[in-house]
């Protein structure tokens, strides 16, 4: 999967019959299915039995069991609630009569109202001052542990470039945030707003534990510690284009018990505020 097309693509699922659909998935470099892929089509599901003039604005879901990447995701939506200005979705994603994740969902019609918004990060390194992943490879190659190589080089349909690189050699405990432009790749097709949330749900799966892993990352790496997300919720405000990079900033008040809890916002270049998110995630390091 190397550009939007192909993105969108993906997510698009397959209507089974009336509100059950089925969907595919692709390889992000881990052996099961992407969270963010999961949740994303479960959004398209759900968007597939909402009336044309109402909008997702949140969702919250639990991840159960992990995903077969060879066998196909059923998702069968619920119609729970079509009230005068909002509707509410279930969504139960499942494998060979096996639920993998659930999730539910608002959308709302358009309202004017009361506005303000928290701003983004001043004097925050700019994209170009920054290397992607992809270019990372290309300098350091030669020196990334094996795993951390094969994940950053796998093609992917969004470019990411970290505000802050850690350097793998000497590792060391940073403060719990983590920050990272994105932007998609390839031609950009004009979208409904329907397509950008489902295209933005996918992305805010990346990048979320990095900020609960970081201050402890001087002992943290992939083959000491069994990770996974347990949860994730978003709430979307305005409306965007994914014609320059954005900026996925995130923080973790708290990790204890083998969980770490993030928050944080998601902004485009210029400082709008475009949603928020929230994830706990598994961090079990793992007895020898």
């Amino acid at each position: 999967m190397k550009n939007t097309k192909e993105l969108i693509e993906l997510l698009s699922l397959t209507n089974l019959e009336k509100n059950k659909f089925s969907g595919e998935s692709v390889t992000i470099g881990s052996k099961i299915v992407f969270g963010g892929q999961v949740l994303a089509q479960a959004v398209n599901a759900a968007y597939r039995t909402i009336p044309e003039n109402r909008f997702l604005h949140s969702l919250h879901s639990y991840f159960l069991e992990a995903g077969d990447l060879t066998v196909p995701i059923e998702y069968d939506v619920a119609e729970m609630r079509n009230g005068g200005s909002f509707s509410t979705r279930r969504v139960t994603a499942s494998q060979k009569g096996r639920t993998i994740f659930i999730l539910a969902a608002s959308f709302h019609k358009k309202e004017d109202g009361f506005e303000h918004q928290t701003e983004i990060k001043q004097g925050i390194k700019q994209p170009e001052e920054l290397l992607s992943w992809e270019e990372m490879v290309e300098k350091f190659g030669d020196f990334l542990p094996k795993r951390t190589k094969s994940f950053l080089s796998i093609e992917r349909p969004i470019d990411f470039k970290p505000v802050h690189v850690p350097n793998s050699l000497e590792p060391k405990n940073l403060p719990a945030k983590e920050e990272v432009w994105f932007k998609l790749k390839g031609e950009i097709p004009t979208m409904d707003l329907r397509t950008k949330h489902q295209i933005l749900t996918y992305i805010s799966d990346y990048n979320v534990l990095n900020a609960a892993f970081n201050p402890n990352a001087k002992d943290y790496n992939f083959g000491n510690t069994m990770t996974a997300s347990l949860d994730h919720s978003m709430w979307f405000f305005r409306d965007f284009e994914f014609d320059d990079w954005m900026l996925f900033s995130a923080e973790s008040p708290n990790a204890f018990g083998a969980r770490g809890l993030c928050r944080g916002n998601i902004f485009t270049r210029n400082g709008k505020l475009v949603a928020s998110f929230a994830q706990e995630g598994l961090m079990r390091p793992v007895k020898k």
